[in-house]
């Protein structure tokens, strides 16, 4: 029989051998796994994706680009509130253990074979943090967990408690393709984490386990019932009151953000700028790096652009009747109780044109459903149609409504019918003086097509050219008052051709006219005489000295506009009126910084001297007078210094008009985008001035509102005025009569 002593030695060595054989084993485990195990000090810099940022004039983001939506905080820009929340829902005793907690690791394995189902708090905020930094996997297997435990002590070694943490919620998901604590703040609640209610940072923690089932967006009562958890567990570790837990938990849950981003207020402009930076830096930079983008879009003059072209081609395209809705959502097999549209953010407001089903039609009225609410359409929505409601719609199609009014309370409203235009439209708006881009509108709907007619589409510019030709005949002496030819006119062309006899809109000859009366009429005739006197080559030189690069043939027609360019040409070569004959490179990007405020690239004023200061000057007054009493008259009722000039092709297949005040140019084209007349009468005067006034009025409005004085264009120290016997005009020094 074995005495105490000898049993207790027995033990000892037996326990020694065991405590051999488990560190034994220990060390053959991590010996077998440390060979692959990430190398630590790679966090050192470690430098996550973050949103590139598109900033406007004012400094609002206009739009952004990135593959994980995030934006990087500093430890102390996390509240405590939002610290407290998460380390209660997700690891309680984060700021004492060492990165791992055994027990409960050994806790979950055990009940994970016992009932073959996950047991949640198995992983420390530092063992989920190196599951998402580095290659080890999420596959649930015990040598996944031990490399997971290897890199979390390695962490915990390197790098402090705060530095661990504040990697953590710069890092995890939140839903909806949002990374980071920042993001998740504007993405669930509109405003950033350190702003962050009890409420609202519980419910953030409370998302952590699966953010794609637990949001508020997805799912109100799962996210609810965890932030409430954690509220409990906040309770519990000491952070808050037993009564402040659970009066918080008997408050709502109410969101402010949206579930997916808003389009942008200017998707075209803002493809114009991913564009440039792909080019520059390509795109890993463009979607990863954080770069912040400064630009000089102006918002409002943006928005006054989107609503005013989306009115003129709507209004254009009803002239060509109604069109049989495209979807019809029975049809299709859809639920209409359960059907949403992406669309339908937020509650509807007056004006807002946005998707509705047809739920039936009621003798005179249509009657539809826009989100929650129940909408009616009645007889005088709908009669730009021409047509009985019954023949216009069916239950389940799917329409356009323009609101006119809404009930919120009662969750109602009217409006009056749409329907998406096949017409097109473009605007840019520019700043003369430094040639940053105000405002770019490439077509109707960016989600329907992202070619950007603004920049890209080659059209025929009509009259357009013509202050070209006039541009070339003042500054080779010519006077506002000479004398052209606007009788018929025939001109040979070349052997075996027809000759060339141009006509005028109106098909009248007038004679003897003056330079003044043929631009601001927009006489052909008395035009093409003027490119044949100068000859076709010196006139297209002008073009080309104000910055028109597309091809111009040497053709006689060319001076009404037989020639093809783009608006954004179009529209830089006219800002050089009103700026005394200098036009700046147009600028959609004025400087570029990184994440760490460096600047990499700043773009400056570049001014090119295209005309003469006296010529131009002799120029926006002549284009003065085609917004006083020529072809852009209706833009007098703005009452406010503006120049312009319409242009329309023969067939009105294309409809411009491009018009300036002293500081900004605005351009605006409508057409179809394959080739086909609008309709009849569809001029630049009809189809196109409208949509630029609409744009003006809103420029002009806010200049008002600004209290300064009426701007002035800059009148050249040569120019002087004289008597003619049609009036006082403006002439270059040494040019006037009597002279």
């Amino acid at each position: 029989m074995l005495k105490w002593p000898s049993l207790a030695r027995t033990l000892g060595v037996a326990a020694l051998f065991l405590a051999a054989a488990l560190a034994g084993t220990a060390s053959g485990v991590i010996f077998a796994f440390v060979g692959d195990l990430p190398q630590i000090s790679a966090l050192d810099d470690y430098s996550p994706g973050t949103i590139t940022r598109v900033l406007g004039r004012d400094g609002s983001v206009i739009g952004s680009f990135a593959t994980e939506r995030r934006q990087i905080v500093t430890y102390d820009q996390i509240p405590d509130v939002l610290r407290h929340a998460i380390m209660s829902a997700e690891d309680q005793h984060f700021m004492t253990h060492g990165g791992i907690e055994p027990t409960h690791m050994l806790w979950a394995y055990v009940q994970d074979k016992l009932h073959k189902r996950r047991t949640p708090g198995r992983s420390t905020i530092t063992q989920q943090l190196a599951r998402q930094l580095f290659p080890i996997g999420f596959e649930r297997t015990p040598e996944r967990k031990i490399k997971e435990a290897l890199v979390a002590l390695q962490i915990e070694k390197r790098y402090t408690k705060q530095e661990i943490f504040t990697m953590y919620c710069n890092k995890v998901a939140w839903g909806f393709g949002t990374y980071g604590v920042q993001a998740a703040s504007e993405l669930y609640f509109a405003k950033p984490a350190k702003d962050l209610t009890l409420n609202e940072a519980a419910t953030i923690a409370g998302m952590l386990p699966a953010p794609q089932t637990l949001n508020p967006y997805t799912n109100i009562k799962a996210s609810t019932r965890r932030r409430n958890y954690t509220l409990e567990r906040m309770a519990d570790d000491g952070y808050i009151t037993r009564q402040t837990a659970k009066a918080t938990e008997a408050e709502p849950i109410v969101t402010r953000g949206q579930p997916s981003r808003p389009p942008s207020v200017a998707p075209y402009f803002l493809e114009a700028v991913r564009q440039q930076l792909d080019a520059k830096y390509g795109a890993k930079a463009v979607y990863e790096n954080g770069l912040v983008v400064h630009t000089g879009l102006d918002l409002d003059l943006q928005r006054a652009a989107n609503r005013a072209v989306d009115d003129g081609v709507r209004r254009i395209d009803k002239l060509h009747g109604w069109r049989k809705p495209a979807h019809n959502l029975l049809d299709e097999k859809r639920n209409l109780d359960t059907w949403r549209d992406n669309r339908w953010r937020g509650d509807p407001a007056a004006g807002d044109v946005l998707p509705a089903i047809v739920t039936g039609v009621e003798g005179a009225d249509i009657h539809v459903r826009v989100g929650t609410f129940s909408g009616v359409i009645g007889a005088n929505g709908y009669a730009w149609t021409r047509k009985r409601p019954a023949a216009l719609v069916r239950r389940g199609d799917l329409v356009e409504i323009r609101i006119a009014k809404v009930e919120t309370d009662a969750s109602t409203l009217t409006g009056s019918l749409e329907q998406p235009p096949l017409v097109q439209g473009a605007a840019l708006a520019i700043d003369n003086h430094t040639g940053q881009i105000l405002a770019m509108v490439g077509g109707d709907d960016f989600e329907r097509s992202e070619f950007n007619r603004a920049t890209q589409a080659m059209r025929q510019v009509g009259s357009l050219f013509k202050p070209f030709v006039y541009t070339a005949a003042i500054d080779r002496g010519y006077t506002t008052q000479s004398i052209l030819d606007d009788t018929p006119a025939s001109f040979d062309v070349g052997p075996n051709q027809p000759p060339y006899e141009p006509q005028n809109y109106d098909r009248q000859f007038l004679g003897d006219v003056t330079v003044r009366t043929a631009l601001e009429d927009s006489r052909n005739v008395p035009t093409v005489r003027l490119m044949q006197a100068l000859g076709p080559k010196e006139v297209i030189k002008y073009a080309r000295d104000m910055g028109i690069t597309t091809p111009i043939p040497e053709f006689l027609s060319v001076a009404i506009g037989a020639a093809e360019s783009t608006l954004f040409q179009m529209v830089s070569a006219y800002s050089a009126f009103p700026n005394q004959g200098v036009r700046m490179t147009p600028l959609t990007i004025l400087d570029v910084v990184d994440r760490d405020g460096n600047t990499l690239e700043q773009h400056r004023v570049e001014p090119h001297e295209a005309i003469r200061a006296d010529t131009a000057y002799v120029l926006t007054d002549l284009l003065e007078g085609v917004v006083q009493h020529g072809t852009g008259a209706p833009a007098a009722s703005i009452d406010w210094p503006l120049g312009g000039k319409t242009g329309t092709t023969d067939d009105y297949t294309d409809a411009w008009f491009i018009g300036f005040d002293p500081d900004i140019t605005v351009g605006v084209w409508t057409g179809y985008d394959q080739k086909k007349p609008l309709g009849g009468n569809q001029t630049g005067t009809v189809a196109a001035l409208p949509i630029w006034m609409d744009i003006m009025k809103s420029w002009v409005a806010r200049r008002r509102a600004d209290g300064g004085p009426t701007p002035e264009f800059t009148r050249p120290a040569n120019i002087v005025t004289a008597d003619t016997p049609l009036g006082t005009d403006v002439f270059i020094a040494g040019t006037e009569p009597g002279r």
